[in-house]
């Protein structure tokens, strides 16, 4: 006996809003709603549709929820955070949210499909939804459901794996952020999130900060780079009991055999600190931290050859230095050759180039500049002294005569 065919989704093939959008085919679906493609003529884009399912409707805490996360994303522009285009109700009361398409996949998906991400590829992503995440924490939005799945990497003007980040339903914002009828939904003592990815402090629903974002992309990292997570727990409790409790496994640990740059591992464990004041104290110093395990870029690498030329450049920076090509081998007295067309002469550096007048570790305690520039001046001959010597008596007895001429 066959079982009957499911019931057709009523949304699509639909106009909307008075004929903006037409839906086409649904690409999602969740707890809350459902999210559609769908195709607006006027501007002649795909965009995507989330609806908040009609039975819940009456939930005014879903209802709320599903609002904050409209309001929340409309406030930022980041260029790594997915776009929201408007938001409100449908015709017939149901709410929806209208964002950018996206085609790509997520990170939990990409893991998934071709195991861990090598260090090169996965460093810049999380630099890039580290940026997203600044704008945010400073208009008073905490995430708190980071996670592989809302990071989408998708291609934008010619760029590969260029972050997005997705999913505000469980955003925490700020009371003046929140219209007239709004409820707090992020009360003290209530836990929401998803268990892997949770902080300490949000796993014993304590009020959240920042910080408790940057512990759960330390730990999206971490598994993106091994494809395993911190704690070797079974249940959801245990990782909820482990995020409090346990310390994590190094990241050089967790997978035998694979190792990662030194520091990295560093720069993780303080991320993933159990007290929030250890942590980095903001998306962006995370980031700093990330920055010199990412591969330099066609333009570090530009500008690390244009500050190499400069006679008294500034330093370049750390992943600027590192992109620099091998140095020739040592010559037999230790000291680095250097190829006959560069011959260079090594003259003190600038103490104003550098901070507190210290030249940075990355670079050597002198700067260098071509031969060409310093070259010293052929000393004169003999000859050329003598008629120098006779030219300037003669002028000086000539002097001597005009005076006295004046005088008399």
């Amino acid at each position: 006996m066959t079982s009957p065919a499911a019931a057709p989704d009523r949304y699509i093939g639909r106009e909307i809003l008075n004929g903006q959008f037409k839906i086409l085919k649904k690409i999602g679906t969740g707890g809350m709603g459902a999210v559609y493609q769908a195709l607006q003529p006027e501007m002649n884009r795909m965009v995507a549709v989330k609806i908040l399912h009609s039975k819940l409707k009456a939930r005014k805490d879903l209802v709320s929820r599903f609002r904050r996360e409209a309001r929340a994303m409309s406030h930022l522009s980041h260029p790594n955070t997915v776009k929201v285009m408007m938001y409100g109700e449908l015709e017939q009361g149901e709410l929806y949210i209208v964002m950018e398409f996206l085609e790509g996949r997520n990170l939990n998906q990409i893991v998934r499909k071709t195991g861990p991400m090598p260090v090169e590829r996965a460093i810049p992503v999380l630099i890039q939804v580290c940026g997203a995440l600044q704008e945010a924490h400073e208009l008073g939005i905490i995430h708190r459901d980071l996670k592989p799945e809302n990071i989408f990497l998708t291609n934008s003007a010619g760029l590969t794996d260029f972050a997005k980040v997705l999913d505000f339903g469980l955003a925490k914002v700020t009371e003046r952020e929140l219209r007239p009828g709004s409820i707090m939904l992020t009360q003290e003592g209530m836990v929401f999130g998803t268990p892997e990815f949770m902080s300490p402090e949000q796993a014993q629903g304590r009020v959240l900060d920042a910080r408790s974002d940057i512990y759960s992309l330390a730990i999206i990292l971490y598994e993106g780079l091994t494809g395993k997570l911190p704690f070797d727990a079974k249940t959801s409790m245990e990782h909820i009991q482990m995020h409090v409790m346990k310390q994590p496994i190094p990241l050089d640990e967790r997978v035998p055999g694979k190792t990662f740059p030194p520091g990295l591992g560093a720069v993780i464990a303080r991320a993933l600190a159990k007290d929030p004041a250890a942590r980095y104290a903001s998306a962006t110093e995370f980031a700093d931290a990330l920055r010199p395990f990412a591969p330099a870029t066609p333009a570090q690498l530009a500008s690390a050859a244009a500050r190499a030329a400069a006679p008294h450049g500034p330093p370049p920076s750390a992943v600027e230095a590192n992109a620099v090509a091998p140095a020739a081998p040592p010559s037999q007295g230790g000291a680095r050759a250097l190829p006959p067309t560069a011959a260079m002469a090594a003259v003190p550096a600038a103490p104003g180039s550098y901070p507190q007048g210290q030249p940075p570790a990355v670079r050597s305690a002198t700067a260098t500049v071509p031969m060409a520039a310093v070259a010293p001046r052929k000393p004169a001959s003999g000859t050329k002294l003598l008629l120098v010597a006779i030219v300037s008596v003669i002028v000086g007895v000539l002097a001597t005569i005009l005076v006295l001429k004046l005088i008399k």
